[in-house]
């Protein structure tokens, strides 16, 4: 399993960002429910959010995010870093799977 830093940066005015927000979290909800998201939330300012995630590959993750009502409706961008977690919180220990 591999691990993500997902910027995502708005292309949308916060206001069509507003009427897309409770979908996303819905979406996100989903994922979270999967175990592919650990956490995410809003950039301050707001101009864009940030997720950490899992997934087998990149490709992969870039799939499942592709149905995100934000990118549905090209009201965001997403950017993906791949990373290797070495240092940790040992509550964190089952969801990176050491």
């Amino acid at each position: 399993m591999h691990h993500f830093v997902v910027e995502i940066r708005y292309n949308a005015h916060i206001d069509e960002i507003a009427k897309l927000r409770p979908a996303h979290r819905e979406f996100l909800d989903t994922l979270y429910t999967k175990g592919i998201v650990l956490m995410s939330g809003p950039q301050t300012p707001q101009i864009g959010g940030i997720i950490i995630a899992r997934a087998e590959s990149m490709e992969e993750l870039a799939e499942i995010l592709k149905n995100d009502p934000y990118q549905l409706n090209n009201a965001a961008e997403y950017i993906y870093i791949q990373f290797d977690p070495r240092n940790y919180q040992k509550i964190l220990e089952d969801w990176i799977g050491v």
